[in-house]
């Protein structure tokens, strides 16, 4: 009798951890604080998450070689390019949040295939002590980073790789026009010594002193490295390129349940908070206070961009961009 009673209770202790068990996720992503963004996460909800950090142009190609079959769920930060090819071409599961009621159109997919989670607005960084010693002044726009004094002084990542610095190019020919910006960029390539291959590892480079001034998201992991480095980050006085940090589902997801709570949270109210006070940036959903701790940002400077055109445009702009400057890539 003992004994039938003892494995009863090991039955009901197995039903009763299964009933409680909310699953697992699988992100692949590009965002600051991520780490604790998705323990808070999972503080919350009870499922667990596995991640790998990936830049938006890899997740795409990767999404392409999988045909079909994802090694991840959700897709999570990096520029919105990439997103918008990727539904295009089927890759994404379309899910319309209740929350994305609070997300302006203008930064999500009318479909519902994508959604941004934040703005990523591109600046500049500049390592203070270089350019003091090299009698350099901080460019202030874009006109000036491309100016001869700061001849290999310059350091971004290459737009193919890297979905910040793809928005910056095509947020430059929307607003200056094709001939005029890829004029812009032939005079700004002989500033740029090498092209990195991440977002993330310009700013690095100017901090340990490599380079003098780098082009960069202006998020704020990197903003806030002015309290450690001798660096200024700048937004740019005369026109602020920027593209939201999408967030999708991948079509044929393994865990399409959990996957459907992570986007749920990630735009609601207490996601949102949780999110920007990790990486502090401004966010999509209505009424979430931008951070302070990411200086005063002049909204009215940022361009005037269609968003559809960043994926749309996509393949083109980068084979131009490989024709004219591929020789740069790392």
């Amino acid at each position: 009798m003992k004994k039938r009673l003892m494995l009863f209770f090991i039955f009901l202790l197995g039903l009763s951890s299964f009933a409680f068990s909310e699953g697992s996720l699988k992100v692949v992503a590009a965002y600051g604080g991520k780490e604790k963004i998705f323990q808070k996460f999972t503080e919350d909800t009870g499922i667990k998450v596995d991640f790998i950090d990936m830049s938006s142009g890899e997740v795409l190609s990767k999404l392409q070689a999988e045909q079909g079959k994802p090694s991840a769920d959700v897709w999570f930060g990096g520029g919105l390019d990439s997103f918008i090819s990727a539904k295009n071409k089927g890759l994404l599961e379309k899910y319309i949040s209740p929350e994305m009621k609070e997300v302006p159109l203008k930064y999500r997919d009318k479909d519902g295939y994508w959604s941004g989670v934040s703005l990523v607005l591109v600046g500049f960084m500049v390592n203070n002590e270089i350019l003091e010693d090299k009698g350099l002044e901080a460019p202030k726009t874009w006109a000036d980073l491309a100016k001869p004094e700061y001849r290999d002084e310059v350091i971004m990542a290459n737009p193919a790789i890297s979905g910040t610095n793809y928005a910056l190019v095509d947020n430059l020919i929307q607003e200056l026009g094709e001939e005029k910006a890829w004029n812009y960029f032939e005079e700004l390539s002989k500033n740029i010594p090498f092209l990195a291959k991440r977002g993330g590892e310009p700013p690095l480079k100017v901090t340990s002193g490599e380079f003098g001034v780098a082009v960069i998201p202006m998020s704020g992991e990197f903003i806030l490295m002015e309290k450690k480095y001798p660096v200024t980050t700048i937004y740019p006085e005369d026109m602020i390129p920027w593209v939201p940090a999408g967030m999708a589902i991948f079509k044929n997801a393994e865990n399409l349940k959990e996957a459907q709570k992570f986007v749920d949270w990630a735009l609601s109210q207490r996601g949102q908070e949780i999110i920007r006070d990790e990486d502090p940036r401004a966010m999509v959903r209505n009424g979430v206070e931008i951070p302070a701790s990411i200086k005063t940002i002049e909204m009215d400077k940022l361009i005037n961009i269609d968003i559809e055109r960043l994926g749309t445009e996509r393949e083109k702009v980068l084979n131009e961009w490989n024709k004219r400057f591929g020789n740069k890539a790392k």
